[in-house]
């Protein structure tokens, strides 16, 4: 029955995407309707699997984050609905698990264990939460700073110019690469505009603790869908989408990846254009996406260690590798903003196709670790991009504990920490 909800989910979603562009308004964004889609979308496929997992898998062929995420009863309808509908997240999320809303929503406390340096669990009982307005404050101000460059900054620099005839036929090599990574550089602030301030408007409802860091610090970032400062540094296209669209990473990984019977990587990929919407452009890109992931993972896998002994070396190589991994995300994602074959095609051939030649060239020369089948391998072979996260949301996440359920508190914990020391 989950696979039946995730297909009429994902296919209604799409007959509202083709109805948004091909009779309303291709090519403008617009806040319509297809956006809060796109997020419910993703609430009632992950609570379809998770339910799933819950009441009709054994629990011996879980992975460890499908057990402690599973849904032992079926929710009530005023439960179903209050998760998919509530008014934090109905605009743009971010996405949330059914056990953290119900956990918020029930004003339990929870219980978290972390592991101490001599190997000890160090178990903390929270009674009161502790007050946002610090991460709110700090969230609202980067939402400023987002808007005032995107207003003054994002239209000076557009990102069509990396396709006009004049640009091209004039623009050395090295400035039209500067151009280009600056162009999509500044097209990022709105997103992180909207991210940000979706994260900010639950924190301020109380929902998004995560707990406390090694120093004692709270942690508003159990939601949250982006790191600014790690996407703009980023050494690796694993680094760039470690930190970027994270929900909706961790969503893919849930639903398709470690699902997936072959080709879990393309299957994921083709997943995310489809969520996205209609337009050309968004399949050209993941579509490029598949083999800039593939090349950097087989890069990465194959020479990166010949450079990390020594500081100095190590340091080159980052500086390298940034360059690198900024000016592939761009070349990426060109057709995800100009949405139509033809510009994008523009773009790529005025390139010579260069990034997709030398994509293919890698993937011949240096071998890719091949992956097995089955679901609890696909535990180990994940997406860098999603395994880090799904760690860290395993050790410091807000116990899972659900009404009636089977699984007492305590041993959704044990569960969480013993799957990470795996």
């Amino acid at each position: 029955l989950s696979r039946y909800c995730f297909v009429f989910a994902l296919g209604y979603l799409t007959v509202c995407q083709i109805t948004r562009v091909y009779i309303f308004d291709y090519g403008q964004y617009s806040a319509d309707f297809s956006g809060p889609m796109m997020i419910i979308t993703q609430k009632i496929t992950s609570l379809a699997f998770e339910i799933h997992d819950g009441m009709f898998r054994k629990n011996e062929d879980l992975t460890p984050s499908q057990r402690c995420l599973a849904v032992r009863r079926m929710p009530s309808l005023l439960e179903y609905l209050s998760y998919n509908c509530n008014f934090m997240g109905i605009l743009a999320g971010p996405l949330c698990s059914y056990k953290d809303y119900i956990t918020f929503i029930e004003g339990r406390s929870y219980q978290l264990q972390q592991s101490e340096a001599n190997g000890k669990e160090d178990t903390k009982y929270e009674q009161t939460d502790p007050s946002p307005n610090i991460a709110v404050a700090q969230k609202l101000l980067i939402c400023g700073l987002s808007l005032l460059f995107h207003m003054t900054i994002t239209k000076t620099l557009p990102v069509e110019y990396n396709i006009d005839d004049n640009f091209r036929a004039t623009a050395s090599w090295p400035v039209r690469f500067f151009y280009l990574y600056v162009s999509l550089m500044a097209a990022r602030p709105k997103y992180y505009f909207a991210w940000t301030l979706a994260d900010a408007i639950n924190n301020a409802a109380g929902f998004g603790f995560r707990g406390y860091d090694k120093n004692g610090v709270t942690r508003w970032d159990l939601i949250s869908n982006l790191r600014i400062q790690q996407i703009e540094l980023s050494t690796s296209f694993k680094m760039f989408l470690d930190n970027w669209n994270i929900q909706t990473a961790l969503w893919l990984k849930r639903v398709c990846y470690e699902r997936a019977t072959f080709s879990p990587t393309i299957q994921t990929f083709i997943l995310s254009a489809i969520w996205h919407g209609v337009y050309p452009g968004y399949y050209l890109t993941f579509l490029t996406g598949v083999l800039m992931t593939l090349a950097a993972r087989a890069i990465r896998n194959n020479i990166r260690h010949y450079f990390v002994e020594s500081p100095a070396v190590k340091l080159c190589y980052d500086v390298i590798t940034w360059m690198a991994t900024q000016v592939a995300i761009s070349y990426t994602v060109v057709p995800f903003v100009l949405l139509s074959v033809k510009p994008s095609f523009t773009f790529y051939s005025s390139c010579y196709f260069c990034l997709h030649i030398a994509s293919i060239l890698v993937l011949l020369v240096f071998p890719l670790k091949r992956t097995q089948k089955g679901s609890k391998n696909h535990e180990n072979i994940q997406p860098a991009w999603s395994k880090k996260l799904e760690e860290e949301n395993l050790l410091q996440k807000n116990s899972y504990s659900t009404t009636n359920n089977s699984f007492s508190q305590k041993q959704e914990i044990t569960c969480r920490y013993q799957a990470l020391k795996q």
